[in-house]
Parts: structure tokens; sequence; C-alpha cells
């Protein structure tokens, strides 16, 4: 689509952002890509630099305003329902969270996940976001403000850069991507996955960021066995995938939904929007 349309790609996923996990986060890999078409905001960050979700809009919005004022329009790709949202409707005025309330929101979700919901819970009733990502981020917000993180959502939004995209879904049977998974996995372990890992835990970067990153960790630290981390891997992916395929689902607002795996009619279908 980039290519027919002499755009440029811009990445929208939070772990390809950085630089050194390009197998564990199956990032496209820019350097070759950018041959064909340009690819913006893939491995740009070492592993030893946080990014919060305004942090990565102010930079998408740097990378999109070069972009068409250079006449090329923007796909952008992926994955982050905060960076997708935050592209799409802006931002709610949040404070800027200290790195300590930061860290210390994450240690709690990983070493506390019951502790972390009650909290959350009895902070704000409606909470029921309990992906690790989702839950450390209302936690920082909770630490830092002493109020959920729901009531700054209430607030106007403000800073959208691209509020009347047109909203592609590829949403392809779930029985293709447990396919795709299951063989994915093997290779991408193949392909230098654990060395990634290894580097992620001498950065002293958080690994529940990606998953397969803890699970290679606890295998490279002698806890279980290879069988037993690639299970897990693909078991959380595959969990991962349910959760995308509900969010985008009932908070995307898709213009178009592909229920496959795109063909070239798809593509001139999108072309004609």
């Amino acid at each position: 689509l980039a290519r027919k349309i002499n755009g440029i790609i811009i990445n929208c996923d939070s772990v390809q952002i950085y630089k050194g996990m390009e197998n564990i986060s199956a990032s496209p890999l820019p350097e070759g890509l950018d041959k064909i078409v340009p690819h913006k905001l893939f491995s740009i960050l070492p592993l030893t630099e946080q990014i919060s979700v305004s942090d990565y809009l102010e930079l998408a919005r740097t990378e999109y305003n070069t972009a068409i004022n250079a006449g090329h329009p923007v796909v952008f790709v992926g994955g982050t329902g905060f960076y997708i949202n935050a592209i799409l409707k802006g931002m709610s005025p949040v404070p800027e969270i200290s790195n300590e309330n930061r860290d210390k929101a994450r240690a709690i979700v990983q070493e506390y996940p019951d502790a972390a919901k009650k909290l959350l819970i009895n902070a704000d009733s409606k909470f029921d976001s309990f992906d690790p990502q989702r839950m450390a981020r209302a936690l920082e917000v909770f630490l830092e403000t002493g109020r959920p993180l729901s009531e700054w959502q209430s607030l106007p939004r403000k800073g959208a850069i691209a509020p009347d995209a047109l909203k592609i879904f590829i949403n392809p049977h779930k029985d293709i991507l447990i396919s795709r998974i299951a063989k994915r996995i093997p290779i991408m372990i193949e392909n230098g996955a654990m060395d990634e890992a290894r580097t992620a835990i001498q950065a002293g970067w958080n690994l529940n960021r990606a998953i397969g990153a803890s699970e290679a960790a606890r295998f490279i630290r002698g806890e279980i066995s290879k069988s037993e981390m690639m299970q897990n891997w693909i078991i959380r992916t595959n969990q991962y995938a349910k959760r995308q395929r509900t969010w985008f689902r009932h908070q995307f607002g898709a213009d178009i939904e592909i229920g496959h795996i795109p063909t070239n009619t798809d593509l001139e279908n999108v072309l004609q929007k």
C-alpha cells in the first residue's frame, strides 16, 4: 500500500521502536525495507532509554509532518493501542510521570500482580484492563497523581495527528494466526531471539514489555526447559493476539476490515477509498 501511494510507513508498536529487539518483536528490519518504502520509528531507541506515549506521539508527529510536507502520504502500522489512540484522538492531559513512579508501577505489576489489580479496582471500580502494560500505566498515573487514570481520560483529548485517517483492520481467521504463530516463534529463536534476550537482561530492560523476552530469560537462567519456553511463548502470543483482535473490534472503529491475509484485490479496494 505504501509503495503504491509513494508513502512512508511509521511504526506504532512500542517494542519495535527499540533497537536490539528485532526478532523478539517481529520487527520488519527497516535497513532492507527502506530501499522499497521508507520505514520510520523502527529500531531507533537503545534498550536503556524509556519512552512515554507522549514522547512517542511527538516523535511520530515529527515524522508525519516531514512526510506530508514532502508530499508523501503516511501509513501508520501497528500494534500498541496507546500509540494508535494517541495518533487518532490525541492524549488526555495526564501529567508527566516521574521515572521513579514509572519504575515502581512496573515492579509492582511484575512482582505482585494480584495486589496491583486490587489496588487499581479500589481506586476505580470500573477498571478492567488487566494486561500488564495497561495495569502499569494505570498504576503509575495513580501513584503520580492520586487520581485514577479514567478520571484523566474523561477530560478532553488534545494533539491528535491523524484524526481523519482511513482505518484498516486486518483480521484473518484465528486458526490462521494460531498456525502462523506456532511456525514463527521457532524461526525467531533460530534467528537470534535468545541473544536479544541476553542483551535486554544486561541492559536492565523490562522484559515484560515484550512477549518472549521473559520466557527466554527464564530459560537462560535455567528455570524452565527449552520446550517449556517455546510452549509458554506460543501460549502468551496467542493470548495477546486474542486481546488485540478484541481491542481492534471494539476500540479501533475500522473503516475497512479484511478478514483474511490481504490480496492484491484488497489493495485495489483500499486504493479506491
